[in-house]
């Protein structure tokens, strides 16, 4: 509802867990193992041996290594085109995301959604709608929806190229500054993951985070099920934020009837994912083929 950005969710829920873990631990306390589900060894008797101690100035080198592949183009594109450039601020933007990606791509698109739509204004609603129902129907990882945003923003502002490799550099760029970080976070924490285990303070930290993804990724439901279920929404201000209605009037009947039946596919009649998208999909094409 309110106009708050991922990264301070995911920060605020990260410092309100480590709190709440050293005031009240027993709030974020572990739940027990189910009954019927064997029961897990103690913790103190579950042991990792290492073949050696980590090693700080590999895990140093290895860390600047790859923390230059990520920012290097990037820099070296606002130094050379400036600040206001589309690829900078794809490549500033996406690296930020690539930070803050926590409960994987359900959870961070409402976050790229707001800023690639609203913010950024380099796509409309409905495109982003298609990008992620792209997204949804070919193979990968979902969260390779970028992508089409990254190449739709270049596309659309491509300077002196021609629009269509203007787009191409721009989902290379930001496919490059998603997808590098891993490789940063795995070499600076995997050789201390260990240590970590049954750390209270980071455990209540991580459950605050995961609750907070939680509403995060309604929050994205309810989003794109209002652009997908009306073709228009209206925006009021209220206590300094915006927030968006649907107009009753202009809801989308098909859109409507097809979800309705595939939620009573998939819930009532235990159809399969695969077999629920492929029948939307052919019933949403021949619907639009015949109008």
């Amino acid at each position: 509802v309110f106009d708050v950005s991922f990264p301070f969710i995911i920060l605020a829920a990260a410092v309100a867990g480590y709190v709440a873990g050293k005031v009240v631990p027993v709030w974020l306390a572990p739940r027990e193992a189910s009954p019927s589900l064997p029961k897990k060894p103690p913790a103190d008797r579950v042991r990792v041996k290492l073949t050696s101690e980590p090693a700080v100035g590999k895990t140093i080198r290895l860390s600047l290594i790859c923390l230059a592949l990520w920012l290097l183009p990037t820099a070296s594109l606002a130094l050379w085109l400036g600040w206001q450039n589309v690829f900078v601020e794809e490549g500033v933007f996406f690296s930020k995301m690539a930070v803050v990606t926590f409960g994987g791509a359900y959870a961070v698109l409402a976050y790229v959604a707001q800023q690639a739509v609203d913010v950024h204004q380099w796509l409309e609603p409905g495109e982003m709608l298609d990008g992620l129902g792209l997204a949804e129907t070919t193979p990968g990882p979902l969260i390779l929806v970028v992508q089409f945003v990254g190449f739709a923003g270049a596309y659309r502002n491509p300077g002196m190229l021609d629009p269509l490799l203007a787009g191409t550099l721009g989902a290379l760029l930001t496919t490059w500054v998603t997808f590098v970080p891993c490789f940063l976070w795995i070499f600076l924490c995997a050789p201390y993951v260990e240590r970590l285990r049954g750390v209270q303070a980071l455990d209540a930290a991580l459950s605050a985070i995961t609750a907070a993804i939680v509403g995060v990724i309604l929050n994205l439901a309810l989003w794109f099920g209002m652009h997908i279920l009306f073709s228009r929404v209206t925006v009021h201000q209220f206590v300094g934020t915006s927030i968006e209605f649907p107009v009753v009037s202009s809801v989308e009947p098909v859109a409507l009837l097809l979800t309705m039946a595939a939620l009573i596919a998939m819930r009532r009649f235990k159809v399969s994912m695969l077999l629920t998208l492929a029948c939307s999909a052919l019933v949403g094409t021949l619907t639009q083929l015949s109008f």
